[in-house]
């Protein structure tokens, strides 16, 4: 119940700190910045070592790639309702097609399923930042050129060797080999414990809910995907195969949540649809507050 009552305290402070701007413009940014230098990493370093690998991790290691490409075939569909151009399909790709899986889903799958369904998290989280940056930037590169002559694999690379959860993920891999982390847990989880006050704190910071109406159609059905038929097709790949209880819950809950902030940042960056990618995080947070325990319940 404890980590509920932080969780609305974290998200109504940001909401009502933005609502009488009573810090800079752009503040969540800084935010951020700790959040991706020094907390999702001490998280990834204290965590990734201790788990175990088996066959049944595949499922949340594919979750955010499933959930990724399956959104290609939703706005496929979607169009013969609706007409939608390049940047309007690039910009719901880039809002349903990722999960907010550490800003909602660390603190939510922590809150709902413990210390070992946060180390499941921790890895979906991973991949999914790696298709972001790698699948996620060649559509927005696409749908805001129309082509991929602009796009750099040799950036690509850069970019995700430069990224400090990614390095974290990978060191957690290679530094338990050489160094006993047990002397430095204490400091991990004391830096990893400010992110999800944090995180959430910045999302209250960025939510905005005013002219909603002139784009409901592409609201409503973008977050019917991002939290009713994700999480629905994970369940059904999960029913297929013999998958642990614990880790098909996880990747279920995860591809349930709320459309990742990266995300709609890049999209925002690339011109494509900045308002209505905005709009759909900002009704998504919340909203995923009520499915994801609808999940968990009937999970």
């Amino acid at each position: 119940m404890s980590n509920f009552i932080i969780i609305a305290i974290s998200i109504l402070s940001g909401v009502l700190l933005n609502r009488f701007k009573a810090l800079p413009k752009d503040s969540y940014k800084i935010i951020n910045l700790w959040i991706i230098y020094v907390a999702l990493p001490a998280i990834a370093l204290r965590y990734i070592p201790k788990m175990k690998w088996d066959s049944d991790l595949l499922l949340p290691i594919l979750v955010p790639l499933v959930v990724f490409l399956a959104s290609f075939l939703f706005i496929e569909i979607l169009g013969k309702f609706s007409p939608l151009n390049k940047e309007t399909r690039g910009a719901l790709v880039l809002t349903v097609g990722f999960s907010n899986l550490s800003f909602l889903g660390f603190p939510l799958t922590e809150a709902y399923y413990g210390t070992k369904g946060l180390q499941l998290a921790i890895l979906c989280d991973q991949v999914g930042f790696i298709t972001l940056s790698s699948l996620g930037l060649i559509t927005a590169t696409y749908a805001s050129t129309g082509n991929t002559a602009n796009f750099s694999f040799s950036l690509l690379i850069k970019k995700l060797l430069s990224f400090p959860p990614t390095l974290a993920f990978i060191a957690a891999f290679i530094l338990p080999k050489f160094i006993n982390f047990n002397h430095i847990d204490v400091i991990l989880e004391n830096l990893g414990a400010t992110m999800v006050p944090m995180a959430l704190f910045s999302v209250g910071l960025q939510l905005q809910f005013k002219h909603w109406k002139a784009d409901k159609f592409l609201l409503t059905s973008a977050l019917c995907y991002k939290l009713l038929l994700a999480p629905l097709l994970v369940l059904i790949i999960s029913w297929l195969f013999t998958i642990d209880k614990l880790v098909a819950q996880v990747s279920v809950l995860e591809a349930a949540m709320a459309p990742m902030v990266t995300g709609v940042i890049i999209a925002t960056e690339f011109g494509l649809r900045p308002k209505l990618c905005n709009m759909i995080l900002s009704f998504g947070i919340p909203i995923s507050f009520f499915t994801t325990y609808i999940w968990y319940y009937f999970l």
